[in-house]
């Protein structure tokens, strides 16, 4: 292993700062490294939306980010991965966050 994890969030990072870079107003993002390359659907979720969430705290530019999803059953993996983690953050102190 090489800390794909690690690598996996850089490359959603460093996309979307390109996109800001260059005026983009909407990006959006297949299941990066889930098909051919078989990463873990439930890792990749994660990271995906963990960096998604950490950039939108902190750049107003970028006013969509599409997560896009191979099937169904990637999408059901992606959706009960967001609602974990919105039953684990405090609501409350996240009153002006935008969806992602």
């Amino acid at each position: 292993m090489h800390d794909e994890d690690a690598l996996l969030a850089r490359c959603y990072g460093r996309s979307l700062r390109l996109a800001v870079d260059h005026g983009a107003a909407t990006i959006a993002f297949p299941s990066i490294s889930t098909g051919v390359y078989r990463f873990p659907i439930e890792r990749a979720a994660r990271i995906a939306q963990r960096e998604v969430k950490a950039f939108l705290e902190f750049d107003t530019v970028l006013r969509q980010v599409v997560l896009c999803c191979f099937s169904g059953r990637d999408l059901a993996v992606y959706e009960q991965v967001a609602a974990q983690e919105l039953a684990g953050e405090d609501r409350s102190s996240h009153r002006g966050a935008r969806q992602v």
